[in-house]
């Protein structure tokens, strides 16, 4: 037998969960627990990429960058 809680939601977050549900009579455990898993990175990021990450941000702040339409006109794609 599984144990349970009673927790309070506003009636907001309630809305939310009853959006999420996959059919009307699944459970706010059921949704809970779909949405808790997807909150764990299972391949958290390597340093390697997070400082790739950061030299893309210093590129931006930096203002080098190319739009949409330059990149498409360089390479010749409409």
């Amino acid at each position: 037998m599984s144990a349970g809680a009673t927790i309070k939601v506003k009636p907001e977050i309630k809305a939310m969960l009853d959006g999420l549900k996959v059919h009307p009579r699944e459970s706010y455990s059921d949704v809970i627990g779909r949405v808790v898993c997807r909150a764990y990175d299972s391949e958290p990021l390597s340093s390697e990429e997070i400082a790739g990450l950061e030299d893309a941000l210093a590129d931006i702040k930096a203002g080098r960058i190319h739009s949409e339409a330059d990149i498409k006109a360089a390479f010749g794609v409409e």
